[in-house]
């Protein structure tokens, strides 16, 4: 089967077409033929070994997990004898346990991060549930999102943000997005009330206060925008700067918190229900994915070129044949 390999750490010409060994599933796995699969800031990260702290789960000195990939979606083409959760022919999505979704064929288990699509799912949809979207809903969740109460999420045209703009609409709240004008049509689409420019750091200005700001890209700190924090509020963020473990550190002496989750260290039992809560507000029509653009395999040098630009808006799909 083909699949992307890297050896070491570097730019994307790193990455290289391979042949590999197609798996074989164990008693308890699902062999799935890979339609989808994405790339994200973390794969950028990942494939560079930056920053370096990063490289206590990457490997030291080179890649210790040599084909990189977290979302899939794709179709179950064999199962283990145990497997009962599953059949050959379901299509499915999720995440995987240690990457490797750049390929043509992926082994899991049943039990892992894995769940059927629904039926006006397609695979480009799917693919991004396991890995932007689980983010978003588990951030806004580790909030202690309510209905009725006003969230501010920046970076709101990312992978990331989108999702999130979605789901805390759908969650009852009133939702402030910060990004770039020429996307603004698009946040409003997804359930924005209000949106401002990142720019011009008009929503520093403005006379709200937030129960919630998500930093959705990891661009700006709590003590920039405390300010904009009611009493009891919480800022979210998806890195986790020094400046932001330190404020975790204070957080029971102040009302106001800063606090920070790895979504991919989630238990496999919370990710599926996660995964499943998004698919069910998908067939709602209360979420929907954006998809900036899509690539083939064989170009996915430059699918991390183009994400590293900065620029990508919601989602970026790989399509393998």
């Amino acid at each position: 089967m083909q699949a992307i390999t890297y050896q070491n750490y570097g730019a994307p010409h790193v990455l290289k077409l391979t042949e590999l060994q197609k798996p074989t599933p164990t008693d308890n796995q699902l062999l799935i033929k890979v339609a989808t699969t994405c790339v994200t800031a973390a794969d950028l990260m990942m494939r560079t070994g930056k920053p370096y702290i990063g490289r206590l789960y990457t490997g030291l000195t080179k890649p210790k997990r040599q084909t990189l990939g977290f979302e899939f979606a794709g179709q179950v083409e064999a199962i283990g004898k145990t497997v009962t959760n599953f059949k050959v022919g379901d299509k499915v999505f999720g995440g995987m346990p240690a990457l490797g979704a750049y390929a043509q064929y992926i082994t899991i288990p049943q039990d892992a991060m894995v769940t059927k699509q629904s039926i006006n799912m397609t695979n480009a949809e799917a693919a991004p549930l396991a890995g932007s979207a689980v983010t978003a809903l588990n951030f806004l969740k580790l909030g202690n999102i309510k209905q009725g109460q006003k969230v501010l999420i920046y970076g709101a045209s990312g992978g990331v943000g989108t999702y999130a703009v979605s789901i805390a609409k759908a969650l009852g709240a009133h939702v402030t997005a910060v990004c770039g004008q020429r996307n603004f049509d698009l946040v409003k689409s997804l359930g924005a009330d209000i949106v401002f420019d990142y720019a011009t750091n008009d929503y520093l200005l403005n006379d709200d206060v937030y129960d919630i700001i998500f930093d959705a890209v990891g661009k700006i700190t709590y003590s920039l925008c405390k300010h904009l924090l009611a009493k009891n509020a919480t800022y979210l963020s998806v890195t986790l700067s020094p400046m932001l473990l330190l404020k975790m550190l204070t957080n029971r002496f102040t009302t106001q918190k800063a606090k920070f989750t790895a979504s991919g260290m989630l238990p496999p039992q919370k990710s599926r229900a996660f995964l499943n809560e998004l698919k069910s507000l998908m067939q709602s029509g209360m979420l929907r994915t954006v998809i900036d653009r899509s690539y083939p395999l064989e170009q996915i040098t430059t699918a991390h070129e183009y994400v590293a630009q900065g620029h990508k808006v919601g989602n970026l799909v790989i399509t393998i044949n």
